[in-house]
């Protein structure tokens, strides 16, 4: 099948706002007395934030109730820095605009709460460009689980074979190839070299390097 639509992830990929999730969820954990490493928060980026709090603070044996609570505040702190400080990563623009003028159509599937993606998407500008925004804050499984992807192509009315994915985090890779997407991967550049992305169709180092020649190789 020919490639007719495009379906983003958010964080880390459209908006530079990795950095301001770690402070969020540092600024919270340190309230329980939980420290986390760069290497330890690498390790569960794409995942929803109940997924990351539940991760994280098993050892409490907090009750359900506890940990909706801890990644509510994360999700009410990281909207608040994201208003603040949030900068759109490079490329986020152009494309959208590739993209767009080419006549795909195009989606967002992210982890993060719709009240997350409604902030960036109305900051950035984007809102014109969207046809499908889909979150996997409700869904019983998010990413590597496929599901959110799913939903976005059938929202979209495209085949899933006819759907490139692109992705900064391995969680969000899986999920797209598991979705049987092509996935272009824009790691992070400390995260460049990693064997993981060896299961990418494509991994480039910036948004602003996707070009014609990309669509022909996938």
């Amino acid at each position: 099948m020919n490639l007719n639509t495009v379906i983003f992830d958010m964080d880390g990929l459209l908006i530079d706002s990795e950095p301001l999730w770690t402070l969020a969820a540092t600024e919270v954990f340190e309230a329980y007395g939980k420290r986390l490493t760069p290497a330890d928060f690498a390790t569960t980026t794409g995942l929803r934030t109940s997924e990351f709090v539940s991760w994280w603070l098993r050892d409490y044996k907090f009750d359900e109730t506890e940990l909706e609570k801890v990644a509510e505040k994360i999700v009410t702190l990281v909207i608040k820095k994201i208003r603040l400080e949030g900068k759109a990563m490079p490329g986020m623009e152009y494309i959208l605009d590739f993209f767009h003028s080419r006549g795909y159509k195009i989606g967002l599937a992210t982890s993060s709460p719709m009240s997350v993606a409604d902030t960036i998407i109305n900051m950035l500008g984007i809102e014109k460009y969207l046809h499908v925004k889909t979150s996997a804050e409700k869904l019983e499984y998010g990413k590597p689980h496929p599901q959110v992807y799913l939903d976005c192509a059938k929202a979209l009315q495209s085949s899933p074979l006819e759907c490139m994915c692109f992705e900064d985090s391995v969680n969000g890779m899986i999920a797209a190839k598991a979705a049987r997407m092509k996935c272009v991967v824009v790691p992070t550049y400390t995260q460049q070299k990693d064997e993981k992305w060896s299961i990418a169709d494509l991994k480039i180092s910036s948004l602003k390097n996707f070009s014609e020649l990309h669509i022909n190789l996938l």
